[in-house]
């Protein structure tokens, strides 16, 4: 499996989604009577909330790069030129 980096929004977000999903589904299950007004505040804080932890992360890893350090480019591709 490849590694990759944490992304703490796209937790939040995901998590935010789910549990929006899951008071939908208890409702249309007739578990329990949700209003509809109820999981617009849930989704909308929750992006909201994703999107603050997105700019921090990314602040954060650009503040802890070093300053010498920068991203790896791509290598140039090769010609085959043949005269």
């Amino acid at each position: 499996m490849l590694r990759h980096e944490f992304q703490p929004g796209r937790l939040i977000a995901g998590t935010a989604l789910t549990l929006a999903g899951i008071i939908y589904a208890g409702d249309a299950g007739g578990a329990w009577e949700t209003p509809w007004f109820v999981v617009i505040p849930l989704v909308v804080g929750g992006l909201c909330l994703a999107g603050a932890a997105a700019v921090l992360t990314w602040a954060i890893r650009r503040r802890r790069r070093s300053p010498g350090e920068s991203t790896p480019t791509p290598p140039e591709p090769q010609t085959d030129a043949h005269p």
